[in-house]
């Protein structure tokens, strides 16, 4: 069996420093689409992509404290922490998360502004620079959601959310420029009708993200499949008769796991820590679960 096997807190400071790493890009991403979209909404007369410049700004605000996150939950357990730093990743995505709402409220209430006062119409070329906004965002956003999924990192998953949203501002954005292009005189506020409804979008999605992050911060339980799978490992060792309960919560990239096993009540004490120590290995080296500690409690078959 290979030793990162048999140490997932090694597995799981190796994905967080990967994560931070992508977080990292994302910033930089964001500092090269914000000068551009500040640099198109001067020039080409349009708020939305102004707007939209703001918000990356403050989403290299944000991406900040998801890679400050990651730095965190890398590190091993101590005295302090025994069971590691993993908590810091679901506590940055829960904060990027409401990130994700006020950034949406900011956008509409300068949205509104914008529709109930006078300007002129956008330059038709600002299309091209938001068309490469929403490429960019989408494949980053698609990355991100990627590495998410692979290192089950509920942090990387709203990061990914908050680049997709990015790229719904723009793509809304482009749709209210095309109308206001399109219509001409008196369509001067498409992109910012637009703009609004792209919020509602975003409020909508960073509701299933907040709520998955408080999930993760509040201990909610694994999902049915997962602890289905954990209940057939341990069954699968020998002298383990019967389970009883099996608790489980995810702590950063890491699941936690207290379960109940039941032997042949004739077993001496020393049979029955080594069918215990036989549970507890086989859940922490499956790298599939993600399983850094195993509590394992031993009931005698009645």
């Amino acid at each position: 069996m290979p030793s990162e096997l048999l140490n997932p807190h090694a597995v799981a400071q190796r994905d967080a420093e990967s994560s931070a790493r992508l977080v990292l890009r994302g910033i930089f991403l964001n500092a090269v689409l914000a000068a551009v979209k500040f640099a198109g909404g001067i020039f080409g007369n349009t708020y939305a992509l102004i707007a939209d410049g703001a918000e990356s700004l403050l989403d290299i605000f944000s991406s900040a404290l998801v890679w400050a996150g990651f730095r965190v939950a890398a590190r091993p357990p101590d005295a302090d922490h025994p069971y590691g730093h993993g908590k810091a990743e679901p506590l940055t995505g829960l904060v990027v998360a409401l990130f994700i709402f006020v950034m949406a409220g900011w956008i509409a209430v300068h949205a509104v502004r914008e529709i109930i006062t006078p300007h002129e119409g956008p330059a038709w070329w600002t299309l091209l620079v938001l068309a490469g906004v929403v490429l960019a965002k989408l494949r980053f956003s698609r990355r991100l959601g990627t590495a998410g999924e692979v290192a089950g990192s509920t942090a990387l998953g709203v990061e990914a959310l908050h680049h997709w949203s990015d790229a719904m501002t723009s793509a809304a954005a482009f749709i209210g420029i095309s109308l206001a292009l399109w219509g001409g005189e008196g369509w001067e506020t498409a992109d910012d009708w637009s703009a609004l409804f792209g919020c509602a979008i975003i409020a909508f999605n960073g509701r299933g993200m907040l709520g998955k992050a408080l999930g993760d911060v509040m201990d909610s339980a694994a999902p049915e499949p997962f602890e289905q799978a954990v209940r057939a490992l341990a069954l699968s060792v020998p002298g383990v008769r019967a389970l009883d309960k099996v608790r489980m919560r995810k702590s950063g990239l890491t699941h936690l796991v207290d379960i109940q096993v039941r032997v042949d009540g004739d077993l001496t004490v020393r049979a029955g820590h080594d069918i215990a120590h036989a549970v507890k290995d086989a859940l922490i080296g499956s790298a599939a679960h993600r399983i850094s500690d195993v509590t394992v409690h031993v009931e005698p078959m009645k």
